[in-house]
């Protein structure tokens, strides 16, 4: 069934609303919560337009103006709205009218740094969805030096125990520390990649998303994204030479594979290529 051109997904709409992500709508309405002109609605497929009145148990949910902020999580704080063990979460760094924002991805309690919060359901599936590839920067700080293959091995791929997880690109800043960039977002991705690597991270901050680095928000604060932020969150910057990539990694094994090739070549072979050479 097509949808009218007048009218979105009622996901969507929920979403608009501030009830949550599109997927946690959609379990709204599967699990029978919502209502729709008087009548239960558990078809995912279902619009709507602004003259329906729709409702989530016995309250009206209307669409909010949209409002994204940039949040510099501390260290100790759980993204999550209501945490079952009780812990301090980010929310409590919020004043209240703020509180029906979603968290677009997550640093888990143990990490800090910039995490981005929306009521724009459209924005959220733009910055989180893998296709997009929005870059996502850690500065990273393990507990022990380590040569330049692990960062090589984080390039190539490494086994993370339940699936192989990959760095766009890398740049080492000190024995103990470096910086990696990530396009996808796999739980606890870096910590189980240092893991891999028989490294143990110490201290891990988010320093940037697309081309937002936060411009020295103090850690507990946020500052409103406008219209020129949102667009910079979606743009990845121009590569830079000065970090290593997976690219890189691919032309130092092909250089050396020649190498190799070349010091087994038969003697007599090499001989006969110079002479090759010279009559030329």
């Amino acid at each position: 069934m097509s949808e009218p051109e007048q009218g979105i997904r009622l996901n969507k709409y929920l979403a608009s609303c501030g009830i949550g992500s599109r997927r946690k709508c959609d379990e709204l309405i599967k699990k029978g919560d919502v209502i729709v002109n008087g009548k239960l609605c558990t078809d995912l497929s279902t619009t709507v337009t602004e003259d329906d009145f729709v409702k989530i148990g016995n309250s009206r949910v209307l669409p909010r103006e949209t409002t994204t902020i940039l949040l510099n999580k501390p260290k100790g704080l759980v993204c999550s709205k209501d945490d079952e063990l009780k812990r301090e979460t980010i929310y409590e760094l919020l004043p209240p009218n703020m509180r029906h924002l979603n968290h677009v991805g997550r640093l888990d309690r143990d990490s800090e740094g910039l995490l981005v919060m929306t009521n724009d359901g459209d924005l959220a599936q733009e910055l989180s969805h893998p296709k997009k590839k929005i870059e996502k920067e850690y500065l990273v700080t393990v507990n022990q030096a380590f040569s330049n293959d692990v960062l090589d091995q984080f390039l190539k791929g490494i086994w993370t125990g339940e699936s192989k997880a990959f760095a766009k690109s890398v740049k080492r800043l000190s024995p103990r520390r470096f910086l990696i960039t990530l396009e996808t977002g796999l739980k606890r991705q870096i910590r189980m990649m240092c893991k891999a690597a028989h490294l143990n991270v110490v201290k891990l901050v988010r320093i940037r998303i697309g081309l937002i680095t936060g411009g020295g928000l103090e850690p507990g604060r946020f500052s409103d994204l406008d219209a020129h932020d949102l667009e910079l969150l979606q743009r990845n910057p121009k590569p830079d030479r000065s970090y290593r990539t997976r690219a890189d990694v691919k032309l130092a094994a092909k250089k050396t594979k020649r190498k190799v090739a070349k010091k087994r070549a038969p003697k007599s072979t090499q001989r006969s290529s110079k002479s090759f050479k010279r009559r030329r």
